[in-house]
C-alpha cells in the first residue's frame, strides 16, 4: 500500500473537532461540482451532500451520486415535511439540501459540503449563521460562456438567462466568507485553496458553532 493510500485510510477512521458546514456556491457552469469532487477525493473527511432536484438527468449522471432526481410532487412532499435545509427554484427546476444528510455527516465529526446556487447559499446563511460560505467565480464572463456552451445541453435562451444570473450573483458576494477564482483546467488548485480555507476556519477561535 502506498503512503498516500495509508494516509487516506487513516483519515477515513478519524473524526475531527469542530466539523464545518461548508457551502460552495457560484454561477452555473463555474465548475463547483468538479472542485468539490476533487476536494473530497483528496481529503475524505470532507463529505459532499447529494442535492435533491426535479431537473432532468443529464447524460452520465447517476441518481444518488450526482443528484437525488425526484419527481416534482415528491420534492414538494419532502420540502413541506421539513426535510430540506434549504431549497430554491433555479431556471424552472427545484433544488434542495436533505437535512438528514447534513446532520449525519456533522454528527460523525466530518465536514459537510454543499454545492448549491447563491439563492440556496443565502438561505443556509440565514438558517445556520456560522456556516462557511465560499463563492467560486470564473476568470471572466467570456470564459464562463464558453464553459456553458461546451455542455451542449443549453438553448440560446437558457444560456442568456444563466449569463444574466451569473453577472448578478458575481456583483453581490458580500454574504460570503471567501471568494475563489476557478481558472479553466485548474480545478485541483481551486479545490486545494478551499481545503486551506477549511483548515484555517477549523482552527479559528472562537470556533464556528453549528446548529442544524
Amino acid at each position: 500500500m502506498s503512503s498516500a493510500e495509508t494516509r487516506n485510510d487513516a483519515q477515513k477512521r478519524m473524526t475531527f473537532p469542530n466539523p464545518l458546514l461548508v457551502v460552495v456556491s457560484g454561477p452555473s457552469g463555474v465548475g463547483k461540482s468538479t472542485i468539490v469532487a476533487e476536494l473530497a477525493r483528496h481529503h475524505p473527511q470532507v463529505v459532499p451532500i447529494v442535492t435533491a432536484t426535479t431537473r432532468t438527468r443529464r447524460r452520465g449522471e447517476v441518481h444518488g451520486v450526482h443528484y437525488h432526481f425526484l419527481q416534482h410532487d415528491d420534492f414538494v412532499t419532502l420540502r413541506d415535511a421539513g426535510g430540506l435545509l434549504e431549497w430554491a427554484e433555479v431556471h424552472g427546476n427545484l433544488y434542495g439540501t436533505p437535512i438528514d444528510q447534513v446532520r449525519g455527516i456533522l454528527a460523525a465529526g466530518r465536514d459537510a459540503i454543499l454545492t448549491i446556487d447563491p439563492q440556496g447559499a443565502r438561505q443556509v446563511r440565514a438558517t445556520v449563521p456560522d456556516a462557511l460560505l465560499v463563492f467560486v467565480k470564473p476568470p471572466s464572463m467570456a470564459d464562463l460562456a464558453r464553459r456553458l456552451r461546451k455542455r451542449g445541453s443549453e438553448s440560446s435562451e437558457s444560456l442568456a438567462r444563466r449569463r444574466r444570473d451569473a453577472e448578478r450573483w458575481m456583483a453581490d458576494t458580500d454574504d460570503y466568507d471567501h471568494v475563489v477564482v476557478n481558472e479553466t483546467g485548474h480545478a485541483e488548485e481551486a479545490a486545494e485553496l478551499i481545503w486551506k480555507i477549511i483548515q484555517a476556519e477549523a482552527r479559528r477561535e472562537p470556533p464556528r458553532r453549528l446548529r442544524v
